[in-house]
């Protein structure tokens, strides 16, 4: 059976690259986490004090786009990948919340875009791969074989993000994190490059209520009768 192309988009905290993973895994897939790699350009302009305030001057950061390399390394005690940025490991890095307050505006910036596009399809140029994100199945593969957009409740994902950022050390309030949520998901959605939309064959999973094993079992069922179509 050929490898198809998976394409995840929705909203932040939908447990898109939770479930992004498990597919990958159960798949013998890639998995590229997009959105990972708009944090490290954001992280990386915060290092380089390009962001200051939740602004920025837009230039300097493209000016500095050359100056990126992104990769991603399978680790065997998490059973994923990695972030690298310039040879560092920044995964938890990339997950603060200075990050997150930064990254909508960061990743609406079109050169930005233009080099991560460029990047996430040479690395899905094959098949055989999983990628979330926000404009995956809208613009940069607009042919995957299977589309996802995820959605779920909006204080439902606020509790998912906050107890993320508990588990890591960080202690922001309900109210905070919600917020932050809010606020990326109309930047994200009203942004002028590629905002986050539905694409019309895209199939929607409301994942409110339901598990990641429910999840998981929901979407390798329409792989599974996917790929008897195809074949």
């Amino acid at each position: 059976m050929s490898k198809i192309t998976i394409a995840i988009d929705g909203y932040s905290s939908c447990g898109k690259s939770t479930l992004a993973k498990a597919l990958a895994a159960k798949l013998g897939y890639a998995y590229v986490d997009s959105g990972a790699m708009y944090r490290c350009v954001t992280l990386y302009a915060l290092r380089n004090g390009l962001i200051k305030d939740n602004s920025f001057i837009e230039d300097e950061i493209i000016k500095t786009l050359s100056e990126i390399n992104l990769k991603f390394e399978f680790n065997p005690f998490t059973k994923s990948s990695d972030t690298f940025l310039n040879n560092e490991n920044v995964e938890k890095d990339i997950r603060q919340m200075i990050v997150s307050e930064n990254v909508s505006k960061v990743s609406a910036i079109k050169a930005v875009r233009t080099k991560m596009i460029m990047i996430q399809r040479e690395l899905g140029k094959n098949g055989g791969i999983v990628m979330d994100g926000r404009d995956i199945g809208t613009n940069v593969f607009p042919n995957a074989d299977l589309k996802l957009f995820m959605t779920a409740d909006p204080d439902i994902r606020t509790q998912r993000r906050l107890d993320e950022l508990t588990s890591k050390g960080q202690h922001p309030t309900f109210l905070e994190v919600k917020q932050n949520l809010l606020s990326r998901d109309h930047e994200d959605t009203h942004r002028k490059e590629n905002p986050l939309t539905q694409a019309k064959d895209a199939i929607v999973l409301d994942n409110s209520d339901l598990t990641r094993e429910q999840q998981l079992d929901f979407v390798l069922k329409l792989i599974h009768d996917l790929t008897l179509k195809v074949n």
